[in-house]
């Protein structure tokens, strides 16, 4: 069963099959994949009997200033595609004095965890371990709040007080929500929190070391001290900070196919959950046959380590070709088992 199959990953049990799990936004591909199964309502998860479900809260707060920039196409029909609003932050200095309670107002804390209660209770009726969560931890809340010009612009100019400023919010969320999310049966907390850009970090490695990685403790010491695992997720290349994310108290890491999966293994194989990394670009771009060799290089790198599930790294969009997608998903079936 594939909840199962994912708790015993999680728990580094290291179960008979590797697990797996996916980021599927290609409705050609789920459409044929449930005239195959004659599950015309099924989800992807149902249809490929995933593992694990990746899931975060934002949280997504109505009220204060946020900065929306955009979003690009994706989709055939180009539905998805967003333009992007002006920031409201005129200047460094409305950063580097925003106070998260004024802000974005008091947060009701019992009521945030009956929210999130009733969402589990639902959500775990579905295929998979399913986690809770917050997308925007520390850089990607900078990210969805000021924008990427005006967060480069608050760290370059005075990097100590961008620092007080995502300790401010890292205490809100903390809080009025990680708090939350750890007095709820959960068994997996998911950080994400979009660090680096796809050559790596884009801020200096004392920035992360002084005001990223020790919130990120903060909060992952109140959900392990209620008996959570903690995931955590990044967009773009951190291998440079693997070793500060594990020392931190993460228990596994997802990641994109730019962080280094071998040094992972190597590294943490035995002792943390890996998620990832084949690359997407390759099941874009590829033959079926360097389909097959990229999900074998994943399946090679990770078959001895027992909390390791494979995914394709980012996720599977509309543009890879259907016989990729499920020559994909072919290999791993054929190399799954220990």
């Amino acid at each position: 069963m594939s909840y199962e199959r994912g708790m015993a990953a999680i728990r580094l049990e290291a179960p008979d099959e590797i697990p797996h799990t996916q980021y599927v936004t290609h409705p050609e591909w789920v459409g044929q994949l449930r005239k195959r199964a004659g599950k015309p309502d099924a989800d992807v998860a149902e249809l490929l009997d995933f593992d694990f479900r990746w899931s975060t809260a934002g949280p997504n707060i109505g009220r204060g200033r946020w900065t929306d920039m955009g979003h690009a196409v994706w989709m055939p029909d180009g539905s998805d595609c967003r333009p992007s609003v002006e920031s409201p932050f005129k200047d460094v200095e409305e950063i580097y004095r925003l106070d998260p309670v004024q802000e974005y107002g008091p947060v009701d804390f019992q009521a945030q965890v009956e929210k999130y209660q009733a969402w589990y209770d639902e959500a775990r009726r579905g295929t998979g371990v399913i986690s809770g969560g917050t997308y925007k931890s520390v850089i990607s809340y900078a990210i969805d709040a000021f924008g990427w010009e005006n967060l480069l612009m608050a760290a370059g100019v005075d990097a100590e007080r961008f620092g007080r400023a995502l300790n401010r919010w890292a205490d809100y969320l903390l809080e009025n929500y990680v708090k939350a999310w750890a007095a709820t049966d959960i068994e997996v907390f998911l950080t994400h929190d979009d660090m680096v850009w796809t050559s790596g970090g884009f801020l200096q490695p004392d920035f992360y070391r002084t005001y990223v990685f020790p919130n990120y403790q903060r909060h992952w010491d109140i959900v392990k001290d209620a008996g959570k695992k903690v995931l955590f997720c990044s967009d773009g290349n951190f291998t440079d900070y693997v070793d500060d994310i594990a020392a931190a108290g993460a228990d596994g890491f997802i990641f994109e196919p730019t962080t280094d999966l071998e040094y992972v293994c190597s590294r943490y194989g035995q002792t943390h959950v890996i998620i990832g990394n084949a690359d997407c670009r390759i099941l874009t771009f590829g033959t079926k046959e360097e389909v097959r060799a990229e999900v074998k290089r994943c399946m090679d790198l990770g078959r001895d380590c027992p909390g390791y599930f494979f995914a394709v790294g980012n996720h599977i969009p509309p543009n890879v070709p259907v016989e990729n997608a499920d020559a994909c998903m072919e290999a791993y079936r054929a190399m799954r088992r220990r």
